[in-house]
């Protein structure tokens, strides 16, 4: 029992030893980092107030802004590591062998950041604009440093990552979509009067824009039908429901003006038997 109590008060004793030599600096060390966190969230707020100012793409602004909160907080996690009484330089090659380790584990990763950063600087599209990469398509929501978000007309969400953006075949709409229609009409047809028609269909409709204008012509003449292009421009967000709008409009416009839309038709005729 007095063996115990010895030991007890030798635990105490050497905690008490401890807590006078090291306290003072890891309770500095502490403060240090505290103060860091403020410093570099007030740093942030000014650079983000000073390149607002500035036209930049907002990942490329969200990018600015991580990089200098992090340089500011290694800063201080430097100056908390000296009062620790911490040699920088064992632990700075410390950490270079184990970020060659973790480099090799995370390749994948590593290289969807490179692709991001890639993709911010050289911006072959935005926020915003419409795109179609990797038999995927949609309207760009958001580009991180490690994916891309993309929204459907369904309301789905696709996120990409960057790696299998860079260096692939890009198709960027913008922020514009041009219609690619077709309706088929008789070859009696006055194809002047079929084409008036259509282009009062796409003057009244509010989502087609006149800036550029439609483009409406005869693409083909087939066996049953003239077929006429209808290429339209609208907004990337109101593409679907315009082909809708303007298809309907077209058929009961047809309907009206008396332009037939010919039907497929197959004429067979039975032969006589031959009589022999």
């Amino acid at each position: 029992m007095p063996s115990q109590i010895d030991s007890l008060q030798h635990l105490k004793n050497r905690a008490i030893d401890l807590l006078v030599e090291f306290g003072p600096n890891a309770l500095s060390a502490i403060v240090v980092f505290v103060i860091g966190l403020f410093v570099s969230r007030a740093i942030a707020r000014a650079v983000e107030r000073g390149i607002a100012r500035v036209e930049m793409e907002p990942p490329l602004r969200l990018l600015l802004l991580r990089i200098v909160r992090l340089a500011v907080m290694a800063i201080f996690v430097i100056m908390a590591l000296q009062n620790l009484g911490v040699e920088l330089l064992p632990l700075i090659a410390g950490l270079g062998v184990a970020g060659a380790g973790v480099a090799l584990a995370l390749q994948g990763v590593l290289g969807n950041a490179v692709a991001g950063l890639t993709i911010i600087l050289t911006r072959p599209f935005r926020v915003g604009e419409y795109i179609d990469i990797h038999n995927e398509e949609g309207r760009v929501e958001a580009i991180t440093l490690f994916s891309t978000m993309l929204s459907h007309p369904d309301r789905s969400i696709v996120i990409i990552p960057n790696r299998k953006i860079v260096g692939e075949i890009l198709h960027n709409y913008g922020t514009l979509r041009q219609l690619n229609l077709s309706v088929g009409v008789a070859h009696d047809t006055d194809i002047g009067h079929a084409l008036r028609v259509i282009d009062e269909v796409l003057g009244s409709n509010p989502r087609i824009m006149r800036d550029p204008a439609p483009v409406v012509r005869v693409t083909n003449l087939g066996d049953a039908s003239v077929t006429i292009a209808v290429c339209p421009w609208t907004q990337v967000a109101e593409a679907g429901v315009a082909s809708s709008e303007v298809l309907r409009a077209i058929l009961e416009q047809f309907r009206t003006a008396s332009v037939k839309i010919l039907l497929p038709q197959r004429e067979v005729r039975m032969l006589k038997p031959m009589q022999r």
